[in-house]
């Protein structure tokens, strides 16, 4: 056993026990209330550690699906809860603190013999607080699960662009991102996406990267569904980070290569136009606009770069308007703006919104926004646009709260 998994379990642990004791305040003390919730509160920490050890220990990726999905659900549930919680008891405690404090000094400056049996009480109110509160990632978390990955959501915009030739004045351009087939339990959900697609009557769609989660085994079973997708001018696709197959500890090289080669020829094999670090143009009436298509570049140095902005523009006749399609949106800033200002929109994924976040009118928060200073909706910066999709697909926690899975509808009008 490593010294890494050793301390993790030891701190997983000792924050639980503190949980525990903080929990044990506000609960009814009667002893069969008190029998009730040391069992269920030590059966689901024996869970998560099982499932956690588990996955360690072997090829989680080969579990059943849905097993997978929703053990790990759990876990983001249960730690989701126990670290609102735990906020709170910390603050609670840092009260104490202060008031202990307090008191000794009182004592120490009256010179009155110091009381070693002092002791102070939680806030209970502040306890019970945190206890109520800590409740609604649960219950968001459960909610998220009960069908929003399906809620798919029409998200349309039109947009005004210098230049745009009087032949693409109303073009209309579909874009999904992030499918992430591997986590879909059936076509089913697929199926209903691609019929609302179709009812835009887009003249070309584009897909922004990550078709599946690691293996192009995944997409096998959608490859009859998938191959629907289709609009007149075509369907152009990048790869994402997880197309790749980087997230897995492959037998050999020669797998992962192999398996990256098998996705992009399912690619061609539906008729999309997988642009590779390449670039294509849209004709209509004798007019274009460009399209270039990069390999995933991320800004974020956790991410490896395949893209290469030089390869893809090499031989590049710019339009009146070019698309850009690179399925990180930390690419934008980072290259984008400065080096390519011939490229006037740039469609990108990646984020999911994290799953998990608040879309008001006039306002929009999710957890992503403190790693990603754009992910979600139109970014502009000069007269350059990016639109970042929040992903059709889903990965990980099998659910979407208050960020649903988005399709992009975008009208091309003149400025």
């Amino acid at each position: 056993m490593s010294i890494r998994l050793i301390l993790f379990l030891t701190v997983f642990l000792v924050i639980d026990f503190y949980i525990y004791h903080g929990l044990r305040t506000v609960l009814p003390q009667r002893e069969s209330a008190v029998r009730v919730y040391n069992s269920v509160f030590w059966s689901l920490t024996v869970i998560t550690l099982t499932v956690i050890v588990l996955a360690l220990f072997t090829d989680w990726r080969s579990w059943p699906k849905q097993l997978r999905m929703y053990s790990f659900a759990i876990i983001v549930i249960m730690m989701a809860t126990k670290l609102v919680f735990c906020a709170f008891l910390l603050v609670d405690d840092a009260v104490r603190l202060l008031r202990y404090a307090g008191i000794v000094g009182t004592q120490l400056f009256s010179k009155s013999p110091v009381n070693d049996s002092i002791r102070v009480s939680r806030l209970g109110f502040l306890v019970k607080f945190g206890a109520m509160l800590s409740a609604v990632p649960m219950v968001s978390l459960l909610y998220g699960m009960t069908g929003n990955t399906t809620r798919f959501s029409i998200r349309k915009l039109k947009l005004k662009l210098p230049g745009l030739p009087s032949s693409f004045e109303g073009f209309k351009a579909v874009q999904i991102s992030d499918l992430h087939v591997g986590s879909f339990l059936s076509s089913d959900p697929l199926r209903k996406a691609i019929q609302l697609i179709h009812e835009q009557k887009p003249d070309v769609i584009f897909f922004t990267g990550d078709l599946v989660n690691d293996r192009h085994e995944e997409v096998l079973e959608h490859i009859s569904v998938l191959r629907e997708l289709k609009a007149p001018m075509g369907v152009y696709s990048v790869l994402g980070n997880h197309d790749y197959g980087d997230y897995l500890n492959w037998e050999s090289s020669k797998d992962k290569q192999e398996n990256l080669r098998r996705l992009k020829e399912i690619q061609h094999e539906f008729g999309w136009k997988l642009l590779l670090n390449n670039h294509a143009y849209l004709e209509r009436d004798g007019e274009r606009i460009g399209i270039i298509g990069v390999e995933n570049w991320s800004a974020r140095m956790n991410f490896k770069r395949y893209g290469d902005m030089i390869a893809a523009t090499a031989g590049f006749d710019p339009a009146a308007v070019n698309i850009l399609l690179s399925h990180d949106p930390s690419h934008w800033h980072a290259e984008v703006t400065s080096k390519y200002p011939f490229v006037d929109l740039t469609l990108s994924g990646h984020t999911h919104g994290f799953q998990f976040g608040v879309e008001l009118p006039g306002f929009r928060w999710s957890p992503v926004q403190y790693v990603y200073r754009e992910w979600a909706d139109l970014y502009q910066s000069g007269q350059q646009k990016l639109y970042v999709n929040r992903g059709l697909g889903f990965i990980g926690y099998p659910g979407r709260v208050g960020i649903l899975p988005e399709i992009t509808v975008i009208e091309f009008q003149r400025a």
